[in-house]
């Protein structure tokens, strides 16, 4: 039995990003950028207006005040869009829009409630100074500016950047496809009424759901059945994606008809314990190049497993450089008591209240409770050799749900 991060640096060690694919700049959102992003033009392309307003020059102002206006021609006016007609001379002024280009011959922008305008004139009631209100061409970036780099995470702000620079289409990396099997005689499908002694198959639908949340793409192969023929045919369907995550037969009493089946592909297990609660019963190993983890049938062991071991090395598949969950301290609220030898992790409700959080224990931390994961929102980890904590100290939490740093009351 090896320690959590043992396991998880074994895993990791064999888990290689997937290579790129060119999609939508729509569709690319939450994916992970595979080329550097070079700009064709500066931004903005030409010195606009940054204000509603009056294009000017700055010296035809000079002395401009509410009681002594400067009284100015208007030219036209200029909207967005519009190409500029006539340069500014002196004395006179262009009307123009937030967004529409500097007519040569201006250098400043004097805001419309600085002034008053008038039938083919303008009084200006303030001093102009040269550049004021005025965009300059490519202050933002300027052609041929790398603008993201390659393994940038997508997020609206880097698709309104590629918009921008008018990239249509982008290089990202691909998705991992995640084959998801179940095991077990006792299961039965979520569209049937289990019988005595069955169980409705929770674990294909909840581990499913876990992958499209680490933004991978989910391939649910429903149930194998404790046979070798059953197990081998969903497990040779499975080699057609990217990853394999079973749940299930992996238990001291199932593992070794599991490994021979395995073996007989050409798999290589690495490992099928560790001193975790709960999760002990995990099994990793390659089968044809590809990450195969074997979870714990219980349908919370299941799911922190997933949450440690399985969510990082989807997310370097991805091409993600962010793998873990943020872990930070909080005072626990009541006392908690840990047998030691293992690291547990504690279904815990963490709070903010103060500027300060809190991470209270939950009650109920079977394996097979799930009501308790509805209810949590963090773990609570504990180390290998501790025996717990008592009310007030200091405890790692690390969330799994964000919602947790959300709040019902605005910023402002």
């Amino acid at each position: 039995m090896i320690s959590v991060k043992e396991a998880l640096d074994t895993i990791l060690k064999e888990i290689r990003p997937l290579g790129v694919e060119s999609v939508p700049v729509e569709h690319a959102l939450g994916r992970v950028l595979g080329e550097d992003i070079a700009a064709r033009g500066g931004n903005p392309p030409w010195d606009n207006s940054a204000m509603d307003g009056y294009a000017l020059r700055a010296a035809d102002t000079a002395g401009a005040s509410p009681e002594d206006p400067v009284r100015l021609k208007v030219l036209y006016d200029l909207p967005a869009g519009r190409t500029p007609g006539e340069p500014v001379a002196g004395g006179a002024a262009v009307r123009i829009m937030t967004g529409a280009p500097v007519p040569k011959g201006a250098d400043s922008v004097i805001m419309v409630e600085r002034t008053e305008p008038g039938e083919g004139y303008v009084l200006v009631k303030a001093q102009a100074r040269p550049g004021d209100n005025i965009r300059r061409q490519g202050e933002d970036f300027k052609a041929g500016e790398t603008v993201i780099r390659k393994g940038a995470l997508i997020r609206p702000s880097e698709v309104s950047m590629l918009a921008t620079v008018g990239v249509p289409f982008v290089f990202v990396h691909k998705r991992p496809r995640v084959a998801v099997v179940s095991t077990g005689d006792e299961l039965s499908d979520i569209f049937e009424a289990p019988g005595f002694g069955k169980i409705t198959n929770s674990n294909g639908y909840a581990l499913s759901a876990l992958v499209k949340a680490a933004g991978a793409e989910p391939v649910q192969l429903g149930i194998a059945r404790d046979t070798r023929e059953s197990l081998r045919e969903k497990l040779e369907t499975a080699m057609s994606a990217d990853c394999i995550v079973s749940s299930g037969g992996v238990s001291v009493g199932d593992y070794d008809f599991v490994k021979d089946v395995l073996k007989e592909m050409g798999s290589s297990m690495i490992f099928w314990k560790v001193a975790m609660k709960p999760g002990k019963p995990l099994a990793f190993g390659v089968i044809g190049g590809r990450p195969a983890f074997g979870l714990p049938g219980n349908p919370v062991s299941s799911m922190v497993a997933f949450e440690q071991f399985v969510r990082p090395s989807l997310l370097k598949m991805a091409g993600r450089g962010d793998l873990f969950r943020r872990a930070f301290e909080a005072r626990i609220t009541r006392d908690l008591r840990i047998k030691p030898g293992r690291m547990n992790f504690i279904r815990a409700d963490l709070s903010l209240a103060g500027g300060a959080f809190s991470a209270t224990p939950l009650d109920g931390q079977g394996s097979g409770m799930i009501s308790t994961m509805v209810r949590a929102n963090s773990f609570i980890i504990v180390p290998e050799g501790s025996e717990g904590f008592k009310a007030g100290e200091t405890v790692k939490v690390q969330p799994f749900d964000e919602s947790v740093l959300g709040s019902t009351d605005p910023a402002i």
